[in-house]
């Protein structure tokens, strides 16, 4: 048996860990770039959350805010930063998911008033607390302001029903 046969074929080269420096100092820059509120849902300790504070502080122009992205990132490289990258993923997808919502019930309403009291149906039997009543006679309203060319008044208030009911 060689040497080599003795080492391990799982080391990284000196690429793969330059890019996942890199990538830590990206996640901290996401960090710094996050506003107070945000931060204080991100899970980190006393140390991180000291050195993000202190890059917010510092110029962007300056070598400084360099040198603490690298410091965040050195720091980051010594802890499970999966929690980090989970709640700054939550954090940035909330507005794609609440736009997702919006479209949802925007084809759920277009679906009442084009459909009527079959669409009402299977919207009642995927949220049983609204009121079918109210519901078929917003319908009808909305059928109605169609045809005579009016404003979708009754549409919107279908929208804003739904809306209330889900949130």
């Amino acid at each position: 048996m060689t040497e080599y046969d003795d080492q391990e074929f799982d080391s990284k080269s000196k690429t793969q860990l330059k890019n996942e420096m890199q990538d830590l100092q990206k996640l901290g820059e996401k960090l710094v770039g996050l506003g107070p509120a945000a931060l204080d849902k991100i899970p980190m300790d006393q140390e991180l959350s000291d050195a993000v504070k202190l890059a917010k502080r510092i110029d962007r122009k300056k070598e400084g805010y360099r040198r603490q992205l690298q410091f965040i990132g050195k720091l980051m490289r010594n802890r499970d930063v999966e929690p980090i990258q989970q709640a700054i993923d939550l954090l940035e997808n909330k507005h794609q998911q609440a736009t997702a919502q919006f479209h949802k019930l925007e084809r759920l309403r277009d679906d009442i008033v084009a459909r009527g009291d079959e669409a009402i149906d299977q919207v009642m039997e995927r949220y049983p607390t609204l009121e079918r009543q109210k519901l078929r006679q917003l319908s009808r309203q909305a059928q109605k302001e169609q045809q005579q060319n009016k404003p979708p008044k009754a549409a919107r208030e279908i929208f804003q029903y739904l809306r209330e009911a889900t949130e």
